[in-house]
């Protein structure tokens, strides 16, 4: 029931505040971007193999081949879930963003969270009119073969959030 409630709600309002008393205005955005489902949940694991191999032989998921990114630095593969992704994330290359995560969290972790949007262009727009920082406004072609873009962690409740365009 509780569940129910929040969905209807949600799908009923679309802007909602969820201003932490820092100033943010992310909640009272959300419906001019056009946010969509969740996409995938990006995770560093400092051993792919071991990874895909845990996902695959104990959890039974259906696990991709691990693909090389060069414009990102990281290798990537896309373990598919009912209702979204896990997307593995490793180094590759010399400036891989997701060396730095590692040497900070030898264990791996959640990366980053990834949200689609109807239209990134337009998403990038608002957002910086809002003073939503992003890494690069620029968009670059994703692992999907669509545009994205990143959301800074501090402007985003200490979470970096990727967007990508449906």
């Amino acid at each position: 029931m509780f569940k129910q409630l929040i969905k209807t709600t949600l799908a009923n309002s679309r802007s909602f505040s969820t201003n932490t008393g820092s100033g943010s205005k992310i909640g009272n955005i959300i419906g001019k971007i056009g946010i969509g489902r969740l996409n995938h949940v990006a995770i560093a694991t400092p051993n792919l193999q071991e990874s895909m191999d845990l996902y695959r032989n104990v959890f039974g998921a259906d696990v991709s081949e691990p693909v090389n990114q060069v414009e990102h630095g990281v290798t990537t593969v896309f373990v598919g879930l009912e209702n979204t992704k896990i997307e593995l994330l490793h180094p590759f290359g010399d400036k891989s963003p997701i060396e730095n995560f590692l040497k900070k969290n030898p264990s791996g972790g959640i990366h980053h969270i990834c949200l689609e949007v109807d239209d990134i262009h337009r998403a990038v727009e608002i957002l910086l009119a809002e003073n939503v920082r992003i890494i690069d406004p620029k968009p670059k072609i994703g692992a999907h073969g669509k545009p994205v873009v990143f959301l800074h962690p501090k402007s985003m409740n200490g979470v970096l959030v990727e967007l990508e365009e449906k």
